[in-house]
Protein backbone atom coordinates (compact mmCIF):
# COMPACT_ATOMS: atom_id res chain seq x y z
CA UNK A 1 0.00 0.00 0.00
CA UNK A 2 1.44 3.34 -0.95
CA UNK A 3 1.55 6.30 1.39
CA UNK A 4 -1.23 8.85 1.42
CA UNK A 5 0.83 11.93 2.26
CA UNK A 6 -0.18 14.87 4.40
CA UNK A 7 -3.66 15.17 2.91
CA UNK A 8 -4.54 11.60 3.86
CA UNK A 9 -5.23 10.75 0.21
CA UNK A 10 -3.28 8.57 -2.14
CA UNK A 11 -1.52 10.50 -4.88
CA UNK A 12 -2.95 9.67 -8.31
CA UNK A 13 -1.22 10.65 -11.55
CA UNK A 14 -2.91 10.37 -14.95
CA UNK A 15 -0.35 9.84 -17.71
CA UNK A 16 -2.67 11.15 -20.42
CA UNK A 17 -3.58 14.50 -21.92
CA UNK A 18 -7.16 13.37 -22.62
CA UNK A 19 -9.69 15.84 -21.17
CA UNK A 20 -12.34 13.09 -21.31
CA UNK A 21 -10.32 10.72 -19.13
CA UNK A 22 -9.59 13.47 -16.63
CA UNK A 23 -13.25 14.51 -16.50
CA UNK A 24 -14.33 10.89 -16.03
CA UNK A 25 -11.99 10.38 -13.08
CA UNK A 26 -13.03 13.68 -11.52
CA UNK A 27 -16.70 12.79 -11.89
CA UNK A 28 -15.94 9.52 -10.10
CA UNK A 29 -14.49 11.38 -7.13
CA UNK A 30 -10.75 11.34 -7.90
CA UNK A 31 -8.44 14.34 -8.27
CA UNK A 32 -5.53 13.15 -10.39
CA UNK A 33 -2.50 15.15 -11.38
CA UNK A 34 -2.00 15.16 -15.15
CA UNK A 35 1.38 14.49 -16.74
CA UNK A 36 1.62 14.03 -20.50
CA UNK A 37 3.82 11.02 -21.26
CA UNK A 38 5.20 12.18 -24.59
CA UNK A 39 5.17 8.61 -25.91
CA UNK A 40 5.35 8.33 -29.70
CA UNK A 41 2.46 5.96 -30.43
CA UNK A 42 3.59 5.41 -34.02
CA UNK A 43 6.63 3.42 -32.84
CA UNK A 44 4.48 0.50 -31.62
CA UNK A 45 3.71 -1.92 -34.44
CA UNK A 46 1.37 -4.52 -32.95
CA UNK A 47 -1.53 -5.78 -35.08
CA UNK A 48 -3.71 -7.17 -32.27
CA UNK A 49 -5.96 -4.35 -31.08
CA UNK A 50 -6.16 -5.43 -27.43
CA UNK A 51 -2.42 -6.01 -27.17
CA UNK A 52 -1.70 -2.68 -28.85
CA UNK A 53 -3.96 -0.76 -26.48
CA UNK A 54 -2.31 -2.34 -23.45
CA UNK A 55 1.22 -1.79 -24.73
CA UNK A 56 0.54 1.89 -25.41
CA UNK A 57 -1.00 2.31 -21.97
CA UNK A 58 2.00 0.56 -20.42
CA UNK A 59 4.47 2.78 -22.25
CA UNK A 60 2.66 5.91 -21.09
CA UNK A 61 2.58 4.82 -17.46
CA UNK A 62 6.21 3.71 -17.51
CA UNK A 63 7.31 6.99 -19.06
CA UNK A 64 5.79 8.99 -16.20
CA UNK A 65 6.30 6.66 -13.23
CA UNK A 66 10.06 7.30 -12.66
CA UNK A 67 9.30 10.89 -11.64
CA UNK A 68 7.32 9.69 -8.61
CA UNK A 69 8.06 7.47 -5.63
CA UNK A 70 4.72 7.80 -3.85
CA UNK A 71 1.96 7.59 -6.43
CA UNK A 72 -0.41 5.50 -8.47
CA UNK A 73 0.36 6.26 -12.10
CA UNK A 74 -2.42 5.48 -14.60
CA UNK A 75 -1.76 5.14 -18.31
CA UNK A 76 -4.52 4.55 -20.89
CA UNK A 77 -4.85 4.31 -24.63
CA UNK A 78 -7.66 3.41 -27.01
CA UNK A 79 -7.76 1.94 -30.51
CA UNK A 80 -10.67 0.99 -32.73
CA UNK A 81 -10.85 -2.39 -34.43
CA UNK A 82 -12.97 -2.15 -37.58
CA UNK A 83 -13.23 -4.85 -40.22
CA UNK A 84 -10.17 -6.55 -38.74
CA UNK A 85 -8.02 -3.42 -39.01
CA UNK A 86 -6.70 -1.43 -36.06
CA UNK A 87 -7.27 2.32 -36.14
CA UNK A 88 -5.82 4.91 -33.80
CA UNK A 89 -6.15 8.68 -34.15
CA UNK A 90 -6.73 9.66 -37.80
CA UNK A 91 -4.60 12.81 -37.54
CA UNK A 92 -5.78 14.38 -40.81
CA UNK A 93 -9.19 15.44 -42.16
CA UNK A 94 -8.74 13.20 -45.18
CA UNK A 95 -8.16 10.12 -43.06
CA UNK A 96 -11.01 10.96 -40.69
CA UNK A 97 -13.39 11.40 -43.63
CA UNK A 98 -12.30 8.11 -45.14
CA UNK A 99 -12.86 6.28 -41.87
CA UNK A 100 -16.31 7.72 -41.29
CA UNK A 101 -17.41 6.82 -44.80
CA UNK A 102 -16.40 3.24 -44.04
CA UNK A 103 -17.83 3.14 -40.49
CA UNK A 104 -21.23 4.78 -41.05
CA UNK A 105 -24.12 2.41 -40.52
CA UNK A 106 -21.74 -0.24 -39.22
CA UNK A 107 -20.05 -1.29 -35.98
CA UNK A 108 -16.56 -1.51 -34.54
CA UNK A 109 -14.87 -2.61 -31.33
CA UNK A 110 -13.10 -0.03 -29.21
CA UNK A 111 -10.26 -1.44 -27.12
CA UNK A 112 -8.97 0.65 -24.22
CA UNK A 113 -5.75 -0.41 -22.56
CA UNK A 114 -5.04 0.44 -18.92
CA UNK A 115 -1.83 0.26 -16.93
CA UNK A 116 -1.47 1.17 -13.27
CA UNK A 117 1.92 1.39 -11.58
CA UNK A 118 2.31 1.66 -7.82
CA UNK A 119 5.61 3.54 -7.69
CA UNK A 120 6.18 2.73 -4.00
CA UNK A 121 6.12 -1.03 -4.50
CA UNK A 122 7.03 -1.02 -8.22
CA UNK A 123 4.06 -3.28 -8.88
CA UNK A 124 2.34 -2.97 -12.25
CA UNK A 125 -1.02 -4.18 -13.51
CA UNK A 126 -2.13 -3.90 -17.15
CA UNK A 127 -5.45 -4.88 -18.71
CA UNK A 128 -7.64 -4.12 -21.73
CA UNK A 129 -11.38 -3.53 -21.94
CA UNK A 130 -13.47 -3.66 -25.09
CA UNK A 131 -16.83 -2.24 -26.12
CA UNK A 132 -18.81 -2.68 -29.32
CA UNK A 133 -19.79 0.67 -30.86
CA UNK A 134 -22.62 1.09 -33.39
CA UNK A 135 -22.37 4.07 -35.72
CA UNK A 136 -25.19 6.04 -37.33
CA UNK A 137 -25.58 6.09 -41.10
CA UNK A 138 -24.17 9.58 -41.60
CA UNK A 139 -24.63 11.49 -44.83
CA UNK A 140 -21.64 12.94 -46.66
CA UNK A 141 -22.67 16.40 -45.45
CA UNK A 142 -22.73 15.24 -41.83
CA UNK A 143 -19.30 13.65 -42.17
CA UNK A 144 -17.89 16.80 -43.76
CA UNK A 145 -19.37 18.98 -41.03
CA UNK A 146 -18.13 16.72 -38.20
CA UNK A 147 -14.63 16.38 -39.60
CA UNK A 148 -14.60 20.15 -40.12
CA UNK A 149 -14.95 20.70 -36.38
CA UNK A 150 -11.58 19.02 -35.84
CA UNK A 151 -12.94 16.85 -33.03
CA UNK A 152 -12.43 13.45 -34.68
CA UNK A 153 -8.85 14.11 -35.79
CA UNK A 154 -7.11 13.37 -32.49
CA UNK A 155 -9.32 10.74 -30.88
CA UNK A 156 -9.15 6.99 -31.32
CA UNK A 157 -11.43 5.76 -34.07
CA UNK A 158 -12.27 9.32 -35.16
CA UNK A 159 -15.26 9.65 -32.83
CA UNK A 160 -16.37 10.56 -29.31
CA UNK A 161 -19.55 9.92 -27.34
CA UNK A 162 -19.01 12.75 -24.87
CA UNK A 163 -18.75 15.52 -27.45
CA UNK A 164 -20.10 16.45 -30.87
CA UNK A 165 -19.80 12.85 -32.02
CA UNK A 166 -22.27 11.61 -29.42
CA UNK A 167 -25.16 12.07 -31.85
CA UNK A 168 -23.48 9.74 -34.32
CA UNK A 169 -23.17 6.74 -31.99
CA UNK A 170 -26.46 4.81 -31.98
CA UNK A 171 -25.53 2.29 -29.31
CA UNK A 172 -22.80 0.50 -27.41
CA UNK A 173 -22.40 -2.98 -25.93
CA UNK A 174 -20.23 -2.90 -22.84
CA UNK A 175 -18.95 -0.37 -20.34
CA UNK A 176 -19.65 3.15 -21.66
CA UNK A 177 -16.60 4.51 -19.82
CA UNK A 178 -14.41 2.39 -22.08
CA UNK A 179 -15.58 4.44 -25.04
CA UNK A 180 -14.63 7.66 -23.23
CA UNK A 181 -11.18 6.20 -22.73
CA UNK A 182 -11.00 4.79 -19.21
CA UNK A 183 -13.07 1.95 -17.75
CA UNK A 184 -13.90 2.72 -14.12
CA UNK A 185 -15.01 -0.85 -13.24
CA UNK A 186 -11.82 -2.30 -14.73
CA UNK A 187 -9.67 0.34 -13.05
CA UNK A 188 -11.30 -0.48 -9.71
CA UNK A 189 -10.43 -4.16 -10.16
CA UNK A 190 -6.84 -3.33 -11.12
CA UNK A 191 -6.38 -1.09 -8.09
CA UNK A 192 -7.79 -3.84 -5.90
CA UNK A 193 -5.04 -6.15 -7.19
CA UNK A 194 -2.55 -3.56 -5.94
CA UNK A 195 -4.21 -3.44 -2.53
CA UNK A 196 -5.90 -0.07 -3.07
CA UNK A 197 -9.60 0.38 -2.34
CA UNK A 198 -11.41 2.51 -4.91
CA UNK A 199 -13.29 4.42 -2.21
CA UNK A 200 -10.03 5.43 -0.54
CA UNK A 201 -9.23 7.59 -3.59
CA UNK A 202 -12.37 9.70 -3.34
CA UNK A 203 -11.72 13.34 -2.60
Amino acid sequence: MISTGSTGRTRVVLASQSPARLATLRSAGLSPEVVVSGVDESTVALTDAAELSVELARLKARAVAPAYDDALVIGCDSVLEFDGVVHGKPGTPERATERWRAMRGSSGVLHTGHCVIDTRTKEEVARSAKTVVHFAALTDDEIEAYVGTGEPLNVAGAFTIDGLGGAYVTGIEGDPHTVVGISLPLLRDMLSELGVGWHTLWT
